[in-house]
């Protein structure tokens, strides 16, 4: 599964409405409206909202991290193990409105509303799988949003802080297929995504479309996040404290960054240096993301996360991105995720079969010259 721009979109359209008329014959009829679903896509009801949004009554601040004490592991660490899916936040934008103010957290009006999007969504899903069909109801996992009013909580007005002059300028120049009417003419007209190398860091620990899966291993000196989306896997070595720190020389560089580890009591921090530019640090296909994927990460980059039980089913991800060439400010997101283990994950094939590189370099193309002849011809007929 790739991912989707404007121009991909309506050939998925096409090729799903394809699929849908050539298997018309085997498919069952739809079910009628008020026909009761059999089976409800979307998490189980107890891992769509975290523990830590329940009897919010302070809509201005963060709710605190409720003291909790996780198992042991066989070797004495705080045991995170378990699948912990960011479908749930889906629907959550990355960035608050204007109107919203300093405002974390839904009214009570605003949060029904918005579950009933959701459910919507849940709802479409659902419909699909029951009538033995496939479409964008099974493919978007926009099943959850929670009740806060972004994933930023800082800056307090939860939004990205001013870019800088160099970053303006590198965006305008960046290269991507979701830029608008960009020409292709090699691979680097694509970004890292769109060709399946990586979504970067930190945007491969946010929300996206599809593909949410998020599960943590455990072993003596080592915890793994294993990310469903490009089957990226962040192997962190775990040190004895902040002072035992390492990063690898400047100049060995990684996609996801050299990301190191440590325990601060029951919260895990991970410390991420030496992130390889190239990939931008944010995609526009998680909701309030800035446009076209043509953030530019610099050997400026780095970010602190913090990992944190706050019950036995509920994990807070915190993480404090800065990159000074490009933001005025570091900016920093919180997830409240529920627990799900019975989320499944699947094989994201994004490179093996991917063909889409090489057509939008010859579609981009023929277009160009079908534009050219066509002007030629223009001017000739006018002489």
């Amino acid at each position: 599964m790739t991912k989707i721009s404007k121009f991909r979109m309506s050939l998925a359209a096409a090729s799903l409405a394809a699929i849908a008329l050539g298997a018309g014959a085997l498919q069952a009829q739809d079910a009628p409206a008020d026909k009761k679903l059999d089976e409800q896509a979307g998490p189980p009801p107890e891992a769509l909202y975290a523990g830590t949004e329940k009897g919010v009554v302070d809509l201005y601040h963060l709710a605190p991290i409720p003291a909790y004490t996780p198992g042991k592991t066989a070797w004495g660490d705080p045991d995170f193990r378990g699948t912990w899916p960011i479908d749930s936040l889906g629907g959550l934008a990355l960035q608050r409105t204007a109107a919203q103010g300093n405002r974390v957290y839904l009214t009570d009006e605003e949060f029904k509303q918005r579950e009933a999007r959701m459910q919507a969504s849940r709802d479409a899903a659902s419909a699909e799988t029951n009538a033995n069909k496939l479409g964008m109801g099974n493919w978007v996992e926009m099943t959850g949003a929670g009740r806060r009013t972004s994933l930023l909580v800082s800056p307090e007005n939860g939004q990205l802080p001013p870019f800088t002059d160099y970053a303006k300028q590198m965006m305008k120049i960046g290269r991507s297929s979701w830029v608008a009417g960009q020409t292709y003419d090699w691979v680097t007209d694509f970004d890292s995504w769109d060709r399946c190398i990586t979504r970067g860091f930190p945007a491969s620990m946010f929300p996206f479309r599809y593909n949410n899966g998020v599960r943590i291993y455990q072993a003596p000196g080592y915890v793994v996040i294993d990310l469903e989306m490009i089957h990226d896997s962040r192997i962190i070595p775990i040190v004895k404290d902040k002072a035992a720190v390492h990063h690898n020389p400047a100049k060995v560089k990684e996609w996801m960054g050299d990301s190191i580890g440590y325990w601060e009591g029951n919260t895990l921090v991970i410390e991420t240096t030496n992130i390889q530019p190239g990939a931008s640090p944010l995609n526009m296909a998680t909701i309030g993301a800035p446009p076209n994927n043509v953030i530019p990460t610099t050997d400026s980059a780095s970010s602190v996360e913090r990992l944190t039980m706050a019950g036995p089913d509920t994990l807070v991800y915190e993480i404090t991105y800065s990159d000074p060439k490009v933001w005025t400010a570091p900016w920093t997101v919180r997830m409240d995720i529920p627990r799900n283990d019975s989320y499944e994950f699947y094989e994201y094939a994004c490179h093996e079969g991917d063909v889409q590189v090489r057509n939008y370099i010859n579609s981009s193309r023929a277009l160009r010259g079908t534009d050219a002849a066509q002007k030629e011809g223009e001017e000739s007929a006018a002489n």
